[in-house]
């Protein structure tokens, strides 16, 4: 109990954290404008050209260790950009190619990934029970019911498996570039075989 005080104090600071920058008022701006919704989605679709040797044409991965960006919420995605295009999320591959992305650019993309659908994948059914079962219990505060996140965390549903268990993993082990002190405490004490189950429920939500 004492270790979910922490986490949720360390989640609303986080979110706290959040900045409703004038690209994400334009976000919302163009979200509440159906034909400006459609006209950025069609250049988002263009302007991910660059994205999609990594992530999919339409936002499902073509390397299982890479994320989905299909499904996830354009905000979500619209800050992990503005995070690697200031250095704050370390990745030198990723800063390179987003700092020669336009405000427009970011946004549309953002738009794009986010209106794709995300198909879900084949799980192994024993390993989906006990992962809903962890999932209940460490993630859903967090993550929702459905896995789609919001705004401020991410979508994990139909995510890939080797995607979710590397990256749990990271976080468990406070390893590379994955150190967060929330999904630490949530994270500790998963052995590798829970970390596969959970990977498995969330591979086959919808």
């Amino acid at each position: 109990m004492r270790a979910w005080i922490i986490a949720v104090g360390i989640m609303v600071a986080s979110g706290a954290a959040f900045a409703q920058t004038p690209a994400q008022d334009k976000l919302k701006a163009i979200q509440a404008d159906p034909a400006a919704l459609k006209q950025a989605i069609e250049a988002g679709h263009k302007a991910s050209f660059f994205c999609v040797n990594c992530h999919g044409d339409s936002g499902i991965s073509k390397i299982p260790e890479v994320p989905n960006l299909a499904g996830q919420n354009p905000a979500y995605l619209l800050e992990q950009i503005r995070k690697f295009g200031s250095g704050e999320r370390k990745d030198q591959f990723m800063q390179g190619l987003i700092k020669v992305l336009k405000d427009d650019e970011r946004i549309q993309i953002a738009l794009f990934f986010g209106s794709q659908a995300v198909p879900p994948s084949k799980a192994d059914p024993v390993q989906v029970a006990r992962g809903k079962e962890l999932f209940t219990k460490l993630c859903v505060r967090c993550h929702g019911e459905s896995a789609h996140g919001d705004a401020t965390i991410p979508r994990l549903a139909g995510q890939q498996i080797p995607y979710v268990v590397t990256s749990v993993t990271r976080y468990r082990d406070g390893t590379g570039i994955r150190n967060n002190q929330l999904m630490a405490i949530a994270t500790s004490t998963l052995k590798n075989e829970d970390i596969k189950a959970i990977a498995n429920y969330l591979t086959q939500l919808p």
